[in-house]
């Protein structure tokens, strides 16, 4: 699902792990799970987002997208989507 856009709660923050990059190099990424009164879902986030939130933190998230990993529906933020922390 594209162009995905959601104002939800920070639940869990997962550990940060670094990655190596298919391109080359490595990025740090967490799984954050966010939810609000109809649900929940994993985020992923990378390198420099994963710092901006905290358990209890409200974001926004505008034109993300999801995909499936191990069997999982996550939401990602994406090169073309945003990342907001509104508290």
């Amino acid at each position: 699902m594209r162009k995905v856009n959601l104002d939800a709660i920070v639940l869990t923050v997962g550990a940060t792990r670094t990655v190596n990059l298919k391109a080359g190099g490595q990025s740090e990424v967490a799984d954050i799970v966010v939810g609000d009164e109809t649900g929940e879902i994993t985020l992923t986030l990378w390198n420099e987002e994963i710092d901006k939130v905290v358990v209890g933190s409200r974001v926004n998230i505008r034109n993300g997208y999801t995909n499936s990993y191990q069997g999982k529906i996550r939401l990602n933020v994406g090169r073309f989507g945003s990342l907001e922390v509104i508290e």
